[in-house]
């Protein structure tokens, strides 16, 4: 139904959401180049050596990196301060450049001092790696005292040109932001839906994973609109209109008022219909998901009209589609589907046909309403409630006790980077800082030790690849200096457009250009990217036994602490909707706690990926991965209920609500415990003989939920949905209950038994392996 230039405009629109890599990259290119241009002129007066041209390229590159605040007015802020740190490094670092052994020592001081003001968040971040990198850069620079000066007049540059291009220059409106962000969502939707086709039409050997993958992509794109909507909300409920005017969110994107309201641009309507869109396809993905791991066969007629109608969304979706176009495609959707969706099924497979035509009606349905109809551009459109700040997951904790992560870090990155020093040295006296770098860096981002194996080995491939890569590019342009210099630039560009994609890739880009610099300066040689990819081996390799010898933070108890976080958030957000659907006041907007839920999530799978990598074994991979899908699917209802709270306000209901919510908070607290004792440390990992869910005081709330549900069918209230609605919340209410439980009483003893979330009450699947449903 689209032409190819469609289907190639709406890749691209869902590759980079809200064009945010793009403009870090192209951002941050610019930085460095002008650096470098001013810095080449301090050198043409002063006379000046080369390395103040690279110290001020070095630090332009690093606050572009580094500086990840959310608004624009921290981001400001954080990176003037960057000055600060970068200019006591480099003066500390430039006046023992004579003492080579107390330079080394406090060097390792510094480093240790980079990771642990982590602790505080971005900014901490953010200043921790300016002194290090100043540091670090003046030590390689062989750099002296009587350089001092000229070396703080180029971290003045460096800095200054990142602060002056991405915090006054380039920055842009929240409407153009936002704008590309929701072609963004519905790019990643229309993908969503056109693997879901193929995996329909594919049958029973289909595979899975595609549409699982889209999935993520798609809840991803909805996580950063909502972003920036939080970030415009704080900047108004703030009441300082500059900060309204500048709110950013972290590509650099300001938020600025609409000038034809009072200032403020939020948008309950916006986030409500990314809310429902999402939570739509996700049905329609999981239906289309559970029909194909249950190997159904669909007869032919009834595959062609559930096919027709995920094409025409698909189509619907696409870039470009007119208006008047997509909404006949909406209507062609409902109609191709309709008839499934009406007829009788018990269950087995016509009952996932069934659903499959259902999650298809509701997602045209949702996509019925138009942005523009659902509130966004109004002036002044104000939330349904207070939009809170997301509530961050509990940092530094250690469930076996001892030091905190970032603390142990600092240790690790102690040691890691003496040992850099003294081996990188031992293999070459002038190419030691390779080595020192590889170990600092693969602790960035890291919470336990299979991280940091990860990304040391990331790092390595990317070396040696950048290093071929490198030497055939080196070799090609013949040392033309300015061919050199244009490649140079571009892999500058690519490093830093895929940094945060992998890191693999960017180091990879990132050796390619050392290549083409020394290429430039008359220093290139086979020998000399060979010795690279020995001291980046070294220094990985230390950083990897640091973290796997001294203190260190094992990847389950990792992954413990992740689930300790969502399923705390997953209490909040169940307190928060049940608040609003009796219309109590509450401490939070409900959709911002179901979000929280949702960054939560994200957390428990980015700590799961170490122990879900194919060394780990089977029975290990098996149950992360069952214990990781709950999770999610606790996250999809929460989000479904928050969604029903905010519109089926009864406060008469209070009476058979409450029992029944605080008896499914009471046994997500006790999964907790439980997950806590499963994945924790080994000390504790082994439930004790005979040990029930009970004990953990997990008992079904099914009883409660019934007579809450009861509760809500004998209501009458204002509006034809409203009974509906209330309904809804109370089913979204039991399918979290019996996630819980279900899961509290498989680790208890039972197998690990996947429950369906689409089940009726009290129904379970049992199977094993890649057939569990998801």
């Amino acid at each position: 139904m689209t032409s190819r230039w469609t289907e190639l405009r709406t890749r691209a629109a869902g590759i980079d959401p809200g064009r945010t890599r793009l403009h870090l990259a192209s951002v941050a290119t610019a930085a460095m180049l002008t650096a470098a241009l001013l810095a080449s002129g301090v050198r043409a007066v002063t006379g000046a050596p080369v390395t103040v041209v690279l110290f001020a390229v070095v630090l332009a590159m690093i606050s572009n990196l580094a500086v990840q605040e959310q608004r624009l007015p921290r981001r400001r802020v954080t990176t003037a301060l960057m000055i600060l740190p970068a200019g006591a490094a480099a003066t500390v670092s430039a006046l023992l450049s004579g003492h080579r052994l107390v330079a080394d020592i406090v060097f390792v001081l510094v480093t240790m001092v980079a990771v642990v003001v982590r602790r505080y968040g971005n900014r901490g971040t953010a200043l921790g790696m300016a002194a290090f990198m100043a540091y670090f850069f003046v030590q390689f620079l062989h750099a002296g005292p009587a350089d001092l000066p000229l070396l703080l007049v180029a971290a003045v540059i460096g800095i200054g040109s990142t602060f002056v291009l991405r915090c006054l220059i380039f920055t842009r409106s929240v409407d153009h932001v936002l704008d590309t962000l929701v072609r963004a969502f519905e790019a990643r939707l229309h993908a969503l839906a056109r693997t879901a086709v193929t995996l329909l039409e594919a049958g029973p050997g289909g595979d899975p994973e595609p549409v699982r993958r889209a999935q993520a992509r798609l809840n991803e794109t909805a996580l950063l609109v909502a972003d920036r909507l939080d970030d415009a909300d704080d900047a108004d409920d703030s009441g300082d209109a500059e900060a309204a005017d500048d709110a950013e969110g972290p590509d650099g994107s300001a938020h600025g008022r609409d000038p034809g309201g009072p200032g403020r641009c939020r948008s309950a309507g916006l986030r409500q219909w990314i809310v429902d869109t999402e939570l739509a396809a996700e049905r329609l993905a999981m239906a289309v998901r559970r029909s194909a791991q249950h190997g159904d066969r669909i007869p032919g007629p009834d595959r062609a009209a559930l096919a027709e109608g995920i094409r025409a969304v698909a189509a619907a979706t696409a870039a470009g589609t007119p208006r008047p176009m997509a909404e006949m495609l909406h209507t062609s959707a409902t109609e191709a589907v309709e008839q499934l969706a009406e007829r009788s099924a018990a269950g087995g497979p016509a009952a996932r046909q069934q659903r499959i035509a259902f999650a298809v009606v509701r997602l045209a349905d949702a996509l019925g309403t138009t942005v523009e109809q659902a509130g966004w551009r109004v002036p002044g459109a104000e939330a349904s409630g207070t939009v809170d700040a997301e509530i961050p997951p509990r940092a530094d904790r250690d469930h076996g006790g001892g030091p905190a992560l970032h603390t142990r870090q600092a240790v690790q990155v102690g040691i890691a980077v003496a040992l850099a020093i003294v081996v990188g040295e031992l293999i070459s006296p002038a190419r030691w800082y390779w080595a020192v770098v590889a170990a600092f860096v693969v602790f960035a981002g890291t919470s336990s030790r299979g991280d940091v194996l990860s990304r040391g080995w990331a790092r390595a491939v990317g070396t040696a690849g950048g290093v071929v890569a490198g030497m055939l590019l080196a070799v090609a342009v013949g040392g033309n200096p300015v061919v050199s210099l244009v490649l140079l630039f571009a892999c500058v560009f690519l490093a830093l457009y895929l940094v945060r994609i992998s890191q693999a890739m960017m180091a990879f880009w990132i050796t390619s250009v050392l290549a083409l610099l020394y290429g430039v300066i008359g220093q290139f040689s086979v020998q000399t990217m060979v010795l690279r990819i020995e001291e980046t081996l070294v220094g990985g390799a230390l950083g990897m036994l640091a973290a796997f010898l001294v203190l260190p933070t094992r990847s389950r108890t990792a992954f413990a602490e992740a689930l300790d976080d969502a399923l705390d958030a997953v209490g909040e957000s169940l307190r928060s909707s049940v608040d609003r659907a009796v219309g109590r006041p509450g401490d939070g907007d409900p959709t911002a706690r179901a979000r929280a839920v949702a960054t939560a999530v994200g957390t428990v799978r980015d700590r799961a990926r170490p122990l879900e990598h194919p060394v780990s074994r089977r029975p290990l991979r098996r149950g992360v991965h069952h214990t990781v899908r709950v999770v999610a699917a606790m996250d999809h209802y929460c989000r479904l209920l928050a969604a029903q709270a905010v519109t089926a306000q009864v406060p008469g209901w209070a009476s058979t609500l409450d029992p029944a919510a605080e008896r499914v908070r009471a046994n997500v607290a006790g999964l907790s415990r439980i997950l806590d004792d499963a994945w924790g440390p080994p000390a504790r990992r082994a439930h004790p003989p005979g040990t029930r869910a009970a004990d953990y005081g997990v008992v079904s709330a099914e009883e409660l939920v019934d007579a809450a549900e009861a509760d809500a069918a004998s209501r009458d209230g204002p509006g034809d949905g409203l009974r509906q609605r209330r309904l809804a919340a109370a089913r979204w209410l039991r399918r979290i209950d019996q996630l819980a439980v279900g899961l509290a009483r498989e680790l208890c003893g039972g197998d690990w038994n996947d429950p369906d979330p689409a089940q009726p009450a009290g129904a379970s699947v049992r199977t094993t392996g890649d057939q569990r449903s998801a």
